[in-house]
């Protein structure tokens, strides 16, 4: 149960992280992405307007009768407005000369409706976006009083030595439709990167929490194996030790083994009875002999030797520093990497570690 409930709130968390990264950075990509549309839609607009206005130039030029020229340009554009952008033309007095829809060569532009100069050359895609979106004037741009107008102006240009005007129109709808279905696109590609990602997250959270789980669950019955063997090692301690004390362990009789050790303290020779031996060390070349009662004295042995001389029933060599009583030990507890580390009393200022490769033969000393 928990862990279902672990999961819900992964994938609430990773769906809330994404819903507001992608908040941000959709609209930073949809913002960046239509500015290049109306930027490429206006520079599309302003070359078409100078080529087909330096064309009738050149054609006026060669003494090709207006008329003519008007006829062919009208024949070149008629049906262009379903296009996003195409061109038209009129004259000095704002009478169309030639339009995509024929239906309105003619007529007249009235001067509330469009000037010449309102249209400027430095026409923004910012501009160009607030008339598409606002029907508002926007940085000069000729704005239609009717709602319905499906075309802009957004570049004017003249053709020399007439008094004709060229008119880039933009169509509106069109452009519009255009962004519109832009926008849908990052859109349904955020909601299905959103879903790919947000279902790959749990699921690899599921994966790597699943895993971890394993190893968690196999450290766990590794230390409950260890602590029930330290369970096991310190109930035949306090067996061995009641042992020792009912049955007298020592063997009085061997004359082998030594009943007491000559040791040094101060200037004084001290007979200790190996009885009351807690635990003997060695420390910087010299050996320490610690009793029960926290008497320590110093012995001219070596711990070989004296180990040699010592009951092996009682006397255990934890390693190449210690040599411990089996009186002494109070507890054992577990050691870095399956090494036992033995707690005595009186106290040791140096830990007493028993390694790895020493550990079964501790055990077998323990009979177990």
């Amino acid at each position: 149960m928990r862990k279902d409930r672990l999961y819900l709130l992964t994938f609430l968390a990773v769906t809330l992280i994404f819903l507001i990264i992608s908040s941000v950075a959709v609209g930073y990509f949809v913002k960046f992405s239509v500015d290049k549309v109306l930027q490429t839609q206006l520079e599309f607009s302003k070359r078409e307007a100078r080529e087909v206005a330096s064309l009738i130039e050149t054609q006026l030029k060669n003494g090709i009768l207006k008329d003519t020229v008007a006829v062919a340009l009208q024949e070149s554009i008629e049906n262009t407005d379903q296009t996003t952008g195409f061109v038209s033309m009129f004259n000095w007095s704002g009478k169309i000369v030639c339009h995509p829809d024929v239906k309105t060569i003619g007529e007249s532009i009235s001067p509330e409706q469009s000037f010449v100069s309102s249209v400027s050359d430095n026409l923004t895609s910012k501009d160009f976006y607030n008339l598409l979106r606002n029907k508002e004037e926007a940085g000069g741009i000729r704005d239609f009083e009717d709602d319905l107008q499906e075309s802009e102006v957004v570049y004017l240009y003249p053709v020399k030595n007439s008094d004709w005007i060229i008119a880039a129109h933009a169509n509106t709808q069109l452009v519009m439709a255009q962004i519109s279905d832009l926008r849908s696109k990052f859109y349904t590609i955020l909601i299905i990167m959103g879903l790919v990602m947000i279902v790959s997250s749990v699921l690899a959270v599921r994966l790597i929490g699943s895993t971890y789980e394993k190893r968690l669950e196999a450290k766990n019955l590794k230390l409950s194996n260890e602590v029930v063997n330290l369970a096991k090692l310190n109930s035949a301690v306090d067996a061995y030790q009641q042992k020792v004390v009912e049955k007298s362990v020592v063997n009085l009789n061997d004359d082998s083994i030594k009943k007491r050790i000559l040791t040094y303290h101060r200037n004084e020779l001290r007979p200790v009875s190996t009885e009351d031996i807690a635990y003997i060390y060695t420390e910087s070349t010299i050996t320490y002999v610690v009793c029960i009662d926290t008497k320590r004295s110093t012995s001219n042995s070596s711990l070989d030797e004296l180990f040699s001389n010592l009951d092996s029933t009682y006397f255990f060599r934890a390693n190449r520093q210690f040599i411990i009583a089996i009186s002494a030990i109070e507890k054992i507890v577990k050691y870095g990497n399956n090494q036992l580390k033995i707690l005595v009393n009186p106290n040791s200022e140096v830990d007493i570690i028993i390694s790895k490769n020493r550990a079964s033969e501790f055990r077998q000393w323990l009979n177990l």
